[in-house]
């Protein structure tokens, strides 16, 4: 057993490195997803995408540099429960409604939503604010009849236009239910009132949120080009910069132990390689 060891030694290490680099680097793309391939921050490659060259299937990435998001492809649900509604003749109603969308765009919706559930809440004030803007111009009466889908209508247009800018498609939009609320009419009022300014505020963080991401996305991507190019340009540059947030990382530490327990030491030799470019030393 040991000769057949020696023997086939570096055969038996070779065969392994190969299977772990086999299962670090593959994955399986199903039919109802899109995997999104993403480098440094940025996505590169898109598997399974409507209209792409690569459909559903084994993968290969580079393991350590690549990332894989997945995504669903599938219709998706979008949920809005017991939202209180005021028609045109004035009548507070309480609104069960729903819309379906789907993710048609995903280097979009990364850079905007990050996931699909970020899309859904994006999406979740902005399908609120379309129905009570369709539904305050029409009387209680009138959702009863046919004008209900021409209502419905406006609002799967409106709703997937905003859509569009995460990478979504709106299929449709429905009510489920439309009931008058209960309770006396001034505590209605004062409902109705809370729930305007709770989801204009929502609305607006939505907004700032969305911006935020975005603008965090581009500068992510900006600093590792910069980095990039400065990195290969001159190797030295960046064995400065690495060991000088090495030093910073280190002291701070020293610091706050200092301050923590009163007293804190470094005891390093002169000639130490650790304080090589501190010296200024090559």
């Amino acid at each position: 057993m040991e000769n057949l060891w020696n023997n086939y030694r570096l055969l038996v290490i070779a065969l392994g490195v190969v299977i772990v680099g086999f299962f670090m680097s593959a994955y399986v793309v199903n039919e109802e997803e899109q995997v999104v391939v993403i480098r440094t921050g940025e996505p590169v490659r898109f598997v399974n995408r409507p209209g792409s060259d690569y459909p559903a299937g084994l993968y290969f990435r580079v393991p350590l540099i690549e990332t894989i998001q997945r995504i669903d492809k599938r219709v998706l649900d979008l949920e809005m429960t017991q939202e209180e509604v005021l028609s045109n003749d004035q009548q507070r109603l309480l609104v069960d409604a729903y819309a379906r969308f789907r993710i048609v765009n995903p280097q979009l919706m990364i850079e905007r939503a990050r996931t699909t559930e970020g899309v859904r809440i994006a999406l979740e004030p902005i399908l609120n604010s379309a129905l009570r803007q369709e539904l305050g111009r029409r009387t209680f009466a009138n959702m009863l009849t046919a004008e209900r889908g021409t209502a419905l209508a406006n609002v799967r247009a409106n709703l997937d236009r905003e859509a569009r800018q995460y990478g979504a498609e709106v299929i449709d939009v429905q009510i489920k239910r439309t009931d008058l609320p209960s309770g006396a009419p001034l505590q209605s009022a004062f409902q109705r009132m809370e729930s305007d300014r709770a989801r204009e505020a929502l609305t607006i963080r939505a907004a700032g949120a969305r911006d935020a991401r975005v603008i965090r996305a581009e500068a992510d991507g900006e600093a590792a080009r910069i980095y990039a190019e400065s990195f290969g340009q001159d190797p030295d540059f960046y064995d400065f910069y690495r060991a000088m947030q090495s030093y910073d990382e280190t002291f701070r530490s020293a610091r706050q132990g200092e301050a923590a327990r009163g007293q804190s030491s470094i005891i390093l030799s002169q000639d130490n390689e650790f304080l090589r470019q501190f010296r200024g030393q090559r």
